[in-house]
């Protein structure tokens, strides 16, 4: 719609004045006299909008109907063998698509973590070396700060003494077989490529994705593991919410993959107090491992 009015009146010849100024007032009333009847035929039209056009927490309307109607249908009674502990969906996630338990959870939570992060940093900007020749184990540290970043790695392989990430941190590399994380022949035989940063208060929401993480067994002439939650390619420990998608584990001491709390006491009144939860591996591989490839000690909803 639009409107072209008069600027400049004839003030000089009074018949013309009038006939300006009534030209445009009818312009003005004719367009408002439109809009008002759009308006109130959109308020009373029965589809407004699709619901495809409706946001719902960063999903449409459409997909968040589909996956309530897919979450009724599919809902399991999850029990730990003493008692049901809750009602959870079986295979839908947030688009209404039937996937793997709690996956919709772990959505809206990794949506939280795309909110929160302040910064997207690439760690060979902080010093970082992505051909292996020096420790790069320093650069990880300024570039991760304390978290809300989104940490990009290049192709090649980082040589570190272990990475420590906090909450609310996403480390994403090129690929697997193309980003590699390589423990450096110094790191001690206990730590791990990746871990969260508390195991002792715990973490929440961290992704990490598309890299391989190599223990590098043969360091200082050969190591082995070290018993409890060490020596892994990649150990949460009390974190909630984390995503592990397209990682690899190469020869660890115990775990590509340790799903775990920081302490193991099968004694305890509630042993999976302190465990993690709701945490989603997709697509992942190991290869080489002491012990297992992908293991839970008193964690859940993994």
């Amino acid at each position: 719609m639009g409107f072209k009015l008069i600027k400049d009146y004839d003030t000089t010849r009074n018949a013309r004045y009038i006939a300006e100024q009534r030209a445009d007032a009818e312009t003005i009333e004719n367009g408002l006299n439109s809009l008002e009847n759009e308006i109130n035929s959109h308020k009373k039209s029965n589809k407004a909008h699709s619901s495809e056009q409706i946001d719902h927490g960063g999903f449409s309307l459409r997909s968040y109907i589909d996956g309530l109607y897919n979450r009724i249908r599919n809902l399991i009674l999850n029990a730990d063998g003493t008692n049901v502990k809750e009602v959870v969906d079986a295979r839908v996630d947030a688009e209404g698509n039937i996937t793997p338990l709690l996956k919709e959870r772990l959505d809206k939570e990794y949506n939280k973590l795309l909110q929160k992060i302040k910064r997207t940093v690439n760690v060979d900007d902080f010093g970082a070396d992505p051909t292996g020749e020096t420790d790069s184990s320093e650069a990880f540290k300024r570039a991760i700060g304390t978290g809300k970043v989104r940490l990009m790695l290049s192709a090649g392989t980082y040589v570190v003494k272990g990475v420590k990430l906090p909450s609310w941190t996403y480390m994403i590399g090129q690929g697997m077989g193309v980003t590699t994380l390589k423990l450096h022949e110094d790191t001690p035989a206990s730590e791990w490529v990746v871990t969260n940063a508390d195991h002792t208060l715990g973490n929440r929401n961290i992704v990490v994705e598309g890299m391989s993480l190599d223990w590098n067994p043969e360091r200082q002439g050969g190591v082995g593991a070290t018993g409890g939650i060490h020596s892994s390619c990649l150990t949460f420990a009390q974190v909630k919410f984390g995503i592990i998608r397209e990682v690899e584990g190469i020869n660890p001491g115990l775990h590509c993959f340790d799903i775990t709390a920081p302490t193991y006491d099968i004694t305890a009144k509630n042993y999976t107090a302190t465990g993690s939860k709701y945490i989603w591996i997709d697509r992942c591989v190991g290869s080489g491992y002491g012990d297992d490839g992908i293991t839970t000690h008193y964690s859940e909803y993994v």
